[in-house]
């Protein structure tokens, strides 16, 4: 591939990062959109651990031994990991980017905030909806459970979940299989638990670190961040196959459940907007019914884009 082929991916991956910060918009549908879907879907089926963890000694010995470069090189290519590292750094600049924003927007402006927030979740179940089936009461029931499960856990989640490296970790792994799934947005699902302010928190915690240098400032942030980092990498390589294993064997009881989960979802925005609105006027409904509206118009407009999301 040429210069620009490769800045093309990485611009491409720059567009799913910007959607994966967002609660709402799923990183899966902009790959839809931008053509690179199937692509990366393939390349993450084809990733083997084993094999990569084979590529770092004959790593070390391409640097003098022109046959082991070779062998190095035709490795990359065959688990087409030029094509992921650039869109994973892509990914990484612009998920940074937009989460820093985000967080400067929940702390200064928390109501319109989820009110944009509540537009993309709501909009996102929407499109959705004819891929949810409630004629069979066990569909009815996986549905129930959905949305019971993200209603009671984005109540709870705030005052309950624990925190350590390990809730870190698994919310990490869950929310990774959100990002690959057109029409699932990852970040929905740190909402759900409680975790992305924390998380985008961190983001905006080491970027500023960096900026002034500050290593000791880094060290707390650089942490969390690694070992969501690493959730989402077991999650890339195990879970994320379940999923597709589910998608592939139980189609529609498990676009029900991630259906019903998005519904139930829309308790945290519906509280936070409820918590950080002291007084309600007729300006206040209409600021944040039109932020709700945008948010709702702006993955209206990604389904269509898409011509309608395909699993």
């Amino acid at each position: 591939m040429a210069a620009r082929d490769w800045l093309t991916v990485y611009l491409k991956g720059g567009c799913m990062g910007a959607a994966d910060a967002v609660p709402g918009v799923s990183g899966g549908t902009i790959a839809l959109i931008t053509g690179i879907y199937d692509r990366l879907v393939a390349a993450i089926a084809g990733l083997d651990p084993r094999e990569a963890l084979a590529l770092l000694p004959l790593l070390a010995l391409a640097v003098h031994d022109g046959e082991k470069r070779r062998e190095a090189i035709e490795a990359f290519d065959r688990m087409d990991l030029p094509f992921l590292i650039v869109l994973v750094l892509g990914v990484l600049t612009a998920a940074i980017t937009v989460a820093n924003i985000i967080e400067f927007t929940l702390h200064t402006y928390p109501g319109p905030t989820y009110a944009f927030f509540f537009g993309l979740i709501a909009a996102s179940a929407w499109v959705l909806r004819d891929e949810m089936r409630l004629d069979d009461a066990r569909y009815a029931a996986v549905a129930l459970l959905g949305f019971a499960v993200a209603f009671v856990v984005s109540g709870a989640s705030r005052r309950a979940l624990p925190e350590g490296p390990l809730v870190l970790f698994l919310v990490g792994a869950v929310a990774i299989c959100a990002m690959i799934l057109p029409g699932v947005s990852g970040s929905l699902i740190l909402l759900v638990v409680g975790k992305y302010s924390d998380i985008t928190g961190a983001v905006e915690t080491l970027t500023d670190a960096a900026i002034a240098v500050n290593i000791d400032a880094a060290v707390e942030p650089f942490t969390t961040l690694a070992i969501f980092g690493l959730g989402a990498l077991v999650g890339i390589l195990s879970f994320a196959r379940a999923v597709s294993w589910a998608l592939e064997h139980y189609h529609e009881a498990t676009l029900t459940f991630l259906v019903a989960l998005m519904v139930g979802a829309l308790r945290v925005p519906i509280d936070e907007v409820r918590a950080s609105t002291p007084t309600w006027d007729l300006l206040t409904v209409a600021v944040l019914g039109g932020l709700a509206v945008v948010g709702a118009g702006l993955v209206v407009w990604l389904d269509h884009a898409t011509g309608g999301i395909e699993y």
